[in-house]
């Protein structure tokens, strides 16, 4: 069993840069189509690779060209892949991602085999899990498929990170058993009952989803940092100044971080710094897993 398990989604991302993100009723003329390997699962497994450490991935594929090809892109960087079920009747998840020429991006995914476990699928996610040391989940995948890892990996004493990404309802009963609970701006305002424009205190937001259950609250806010909420109240731990090329995978680059800091034993503040310099490196390249940074990189930032 490797270190680091990660339950999540698995896409295949098409990417096409353009001048501007779209209004609503307008066409915008863009480059060429790129293909690269996605999904928040993936990145965040490929993440935590990169950076040495053993890693499972957990999750679902069709049995198509984009499925064979993202788990043999897997395979290649080393993570375990037995976790990874092809599934006959359902097409491999897509994400269709604009880029701006100021590095943001707006993001539609087709989340195809993510959402279509069977039961006998959801069940296995028991041994999948068993005996990693840390646990590292989003919403890209069944609400049942969060609730059995999750308690599989308690009772098998692992750390859990929660990526709650993309923000829905219907997993709230495990958010008591989460150690880390792992926000983007968006998703703590809306699960905290707030609009994401009009927070002025993210440390109050991160007070709030503690009620929710989760141990500690690290809300990521991109170039300005992460802000970590615990017993010892709110500490704000800043970014790294960095030019902007692509966002896409920022976030997944801060979790696989976080997770491998975690591994190591370093206290939060530390694995918090150490997370966000992953992300800062991810947003200076093009693409999800392709941009994700390896270990030298990160330290030399960091000193």
């Amino acid at each position: 069993m490797r270190d680091i398990c990660v339950v999540g989604g698995i896409n295949m991302d098409l990417v096409v840069q353009v001048p501007h993100i779209p209004r609503p009723g307008e066409t915008v003329h863009g480059g060429e189509v790129a293909r690269f390997p996605g999904g928040k699962g993936a990145n965040q497994a490929v993440a935590a690779r990169h950076l040495g450490a053993s890693v499972a991935m957990v999750g679902q594929v069709g049995a198509d060209a984009f499925g064979n090809e993202l788990i043999t892109t897997l395979e290649a960087v080393g993570v375990e892949s037995s976790g990874v079920r092809r599934v006959a009747d359902r097409a491999t998840g897509v994400a269709l991602i604009s880029v701006a020429s100021d590095g943001q991006n707006a993001i539609v995914v087709a989340p195809g085999a993510n959402m279509t476990w069977d039961e006998a699928a959801v069940v296995d996610v028991e041994g999948a899990v068993s005996g990693c040391r840390i646990l590292v989940l989003n919403l890209e995948v069944p609400p049942a498929v969060i609730a059995r890892a999750v308690r599989a990996g308690k009772r098998g004493g692992a750390r859990v990170i929660l990526n709650p990404a993309p923000h829905r309802a219907g997993d709230e009963s495990i958010f008591a058993e989460v150690d880390f609970f792992v926000p983007n701006q968006v998703e703590a305002a809306l699960f905290a009952g707030e609009e994401p424009a009009a927070v002025a205190d993210w440390g109050e937001t991160g007070r709030r989803l503690r009620r929710l259950g989760p141990r500690t609250v690290i809300v990521t806010l991109a170039d300005e940092g992460a802000v970590i909420v615990d017993d010892g109240g709110p500490h704000r731990v800043p970014s790294f100044p960095v030019s902007v090329v692509d966002t896409t995978a920022a976030g997944d680059a801060f979790v696989g971080g976080l997770a491998v800091a975690l591994l190591r034993d370093a206290p939060v503040r530390d694995a918090v710094r150490f997370a966000n310099a992953c992300g800062a490196l991810a947003v200076t390249r093009v693409g999800a897993q392709p941009s994700l940074p390896a270990r030298g990189e990160v330290e030399r930032l960091i000193d």
